[in-house]
């Protein structure tokens, strides 16, 4: 069977494979890297001992909902349900509301400032209405989120504490492959369990999510379910990584485990900090590691001669971005960013995560066998150098409040949210005025203020800062809106 990948947060528990994801005060505390002495035995003791206080189990809880889904129709609904005001048969299908199960799962975090930040997976913590912090000594905390980011699968937790033992960050690009390591959390409920093995490779992708930043440190230490989240230490009792995936065809460990380096990570945490989302520098191509280009060459007799075997093949380059003003072309090859060497995509993403739009970077490249080096300045996805951050509804110029039981009736509809207040602002200015429903926007189906308000803050942050509105009036008329969100 095909090798899957496996999330390492303990809501996978089940026996069939399954596929899941598995600061400003952020200070480097990596000492020089050490030299390898042949035969020297490793004590991991004190990785342990200074690991084992800073990582905590994390209790997710999604509250039971009310959703209205659509189920196929019986062969009598079409017949009666018109007459008992059951709904028209819709070709087939029907809307019916269900009461959806109340969902619990756990995870790991790593608390990396004694007032309470803790730094988690994505996959962790998204969709929770509750999360229970517990630490190492059974002191438990309330958290709430203080920010996420899906492409990285990373995301920032504070719980209200004092005096928290945390974890010093190390720099996981001085990391060796070979290098002892070990990986601590809380794998199927088992609490405060620390597992050892070596760095097996890095700069790892396993294309687990369209257009996610993957990088993935990969060990041979023990990561379950229930480890997402959890701490990869070196023996010098530093963080080098956080612990997000599993790779196996069981659902269990193999012998394959996945972590984001804090590379990636102190980045991330800087700027949900700061910003509330991450500045995220684009060098405006698409492509793939050069070797998948040459074999594919190959497979089909052309020539694959491109002048090195080695770098990022460019298969695609936004006419309005970085790329394009460093000169480079489809079939262009990056082999070196910043003077450091490139030899893959993942090594070319994991650098342009420490990046920031309006930051400067030299990029080399091959161009008809040529070597070309060019300094550009990078620019965030809307194409500018300015700092991105995330809308909140007041952008809009209005207040919301769910629409109740007898609007629904009178017009037929499920769910929305009816605008009860228009000030100045883009609502005004596109003529949306008290009394208009809003059903969906950028096709996200809005039923409560929380639905608005994260697609707003998710459509000021899109390279087409727009949140395009589907409504309907009190008289029933539909009616389309197109709003700027920036």
């Amino acid at each position: 069977s095909t090798p899957i990948k496996s999330s390492a947060a303990s809501d996978v528990y089940k026996r069939q494979a399954i596929a899941l994801s598995a600061g400003s005060f952020i200070k480097a505390y990596a000492t020089p890297a050490s030299v390898a002495i042949a035969g020297q035995p490793v004590d991991l003791t004190y990785a342990a001992e200074k690991s084992l206080p800073a990582v905590v189990h994390i209790k997710y809880v999604q509250n039971s909902k009310v959703q209205t889904v659509e189920v196929p129709s019986s062969p009598f609904d079409d017949f009666f349900g018109d007459f008992f005001g059951f709904g028209q048969g819709n070709g087939g299908k029907r809307k019916q509301q269900i009461q959806t199960p109340k969902k619990q799962a756990t995870g790991s975090g790593v608390i990396i400032s004694s007032d309470g930040y803790i730094v988690t997976n994505n996959h962790v913590v998204n969709g929770a209405d509750e999360l229970t912090v517990t630490l190492n000594d059974n002191r438990e905390f309330s958290a709430r989120i203080i920010g996420t980011d899906p492409s990285t699968d990373l995301a920032l937790i504070k719980v209200n504490g004092k005096d928290l033992p945390t974890l010093p960050i190390g720099d996981s690009d001085k990391l060796k492959v070979g290098e002892w390591v070990i990986a601590v959390g809380n794998p199927y409920g088992l609490n405060n369990t620390v597992t050892a093995g070596i760095v097996s490779a890095k700069a790892r992708s396993l294309y687990a999510q369209q257009n996610g930043v993957e990088s993935f440190i990969q060990t041979d230490a023990a990561i379950n379910p229930g480890n997402s989240g959890g701490a990869l230490v070196n023996t010098k009792g530093e963080l080098v990584g956080i612990n997000a995936m599993l790779y196996s065809q069981t659902g269990s460990f193999t012998g394959y485990g996945f972590a984001i380096p804090t590379t990636i990570m102190n980045k991330v945490v800087s700027d949900l900090k700061e910003y509330g989302t991450v500045q995220r520098a684009y060098l405006g191509i698409t492509g793939g590691d050069l070797l998948n280009q040459i074999n594919a060459l190959k497979d089909s007799g052309k020539d694959a001669d491109f002048g090195t075997n080695e770098g990022v093949y460019v298969s695609k380059v936004d006419p309005d971005g970085a790329g394009a003003e460093a000169g480079l072309e489809e079939g262009d090859v990056i082999i070196s960013i910043d003077g450091k060497k490139i030899g893959k995509m993942a090594e070319l993403q994991e650098h342009m995560a420490n990046k920031r739009p309006g930051d400067k970077l030299s990029v080399t490249y091959i161009h008809k066998k040529k070597k070309v080096t060019k300094t550009v300045t990078l620019k965030n996805a809307q194409g500018t150098t300015k700092v991105v951050k995330t809308a909140d509804l007041d952008v809009l110029g209005g207040s919301f409040a769910p629409v109740n039981k007898d609007t629904k009736e009178q017009l037929g509809i499920n769910y929305g949210l009816e605008v009860i207040k228009v000030t100045d602002g883009p609502l005004k200015k596109k003529g949306i005025e008290k009394g208009f429903i809003i059903l969906q926007a950028n096709d996200t189906p809005i039923k409560a203020i929380n639905d608005l308000q994260e697609t707003v803050k998710k459509a000021s942050t899109n390279k087409d800062p727009v949140l395009y509105i589907k409504g309907i009036w009190p008289t029933g008329k539909r009616d389309y809106f197109a709003i700027e969100v920036n």
